[in-house]
């Protein structure tokens, strides 16, 4: 089954447990926290995610945006994340190693990250130890960005090594998906799908949910 990830940084912020239960007909709720210092753009962090535990029955999918991930990601988990995604980018590959260590720790999944300019190659270390695997089909930092169908050869390729090594990680795209483009995702291999304004700005948000899934 598809599942649609709905990201807040396109919900209303000054009503957001209002606009997260507009989202209940999807199945995570994805939270992009950025530093101002691995992506050019701040957005929330740990007390937010505290607040917002309380406001769904969904599970958070917590993406960081943020430098050396591991400092962090045991309190993300305590503030309610049930899923941390850290990009393989963000530090070195033992620092990687030991931010899915600490999550999986408190017994929570852990997913790695890959920039567009990141080959597909970067996930192998990581990959059987992962729940998720998250490709960006626009470089990280700000929403409505264009999608970048250029990622599909990745995700395919991330496709294929997942249900030969570990069949039960997920494999998530984030950037510019829409009605149209989550096609294109999904043939490629996708089952989870981020999408931020083109489920926030629908007349009927349960309705573009439903589209989304293909």
């Amino acid at each position: 089954m598809i599942k649609i990830a709905p990201s807040i940084l396109s919900a209303d912020f000054a009503n957001l447990e209002r606009d997260i239960g507009r989202i209940s007909t999807a199945d995570y709720v994805h939270v992009d926290v950025m530093d101002g210092m691995f992506v050019p753009n701040i957005t929330i962090g740990i007390p937010v995610v505290r607040c917002i535990r309380p406001t769904t029955t969904l599970p958070l999918d917590v993406h960081l945006m943020i430098v050396k991930p591991a400092r962090y990601v045991e309190e993300f988990c305590d503030a309610g994340a049930d899923i941390v995604t850290v990009h393989v980018e963000s530090d070195t590959p033992e620092g990687i190693q030991s931010a899915i260590d600490k999550i999986h720790a408190k017994g929570k999944r852990a997913g790695i990250v890959l920039k567009p300019a990141t080959p597909a190659q970067a996930a192998e270390p990581f990959l059987e130890q992962v729940e998720m695997v998250l490709v960006m089909t626009v470089e990280p930092g700000f929403g409505g960005q264009k999608f970048m169908a250029d990622q599909m050869d990745k995700v395919r390729t991330l496709r294929a090594w997942i249900d030969q090594r570990n069949p039960g990680c997920e494999l998530e795209v984030d950037g510019g998906v829409d009605p149209e483009t989550c096609k294109v995702c999904i043939e490629a291999g996708a089952n989870v799908l981020v999408a931020g304004s083109a489920v926030y700005k629908a007349a009927d948000i349960p309705a573009r949910i439903a589209q989304l899934r293909g």
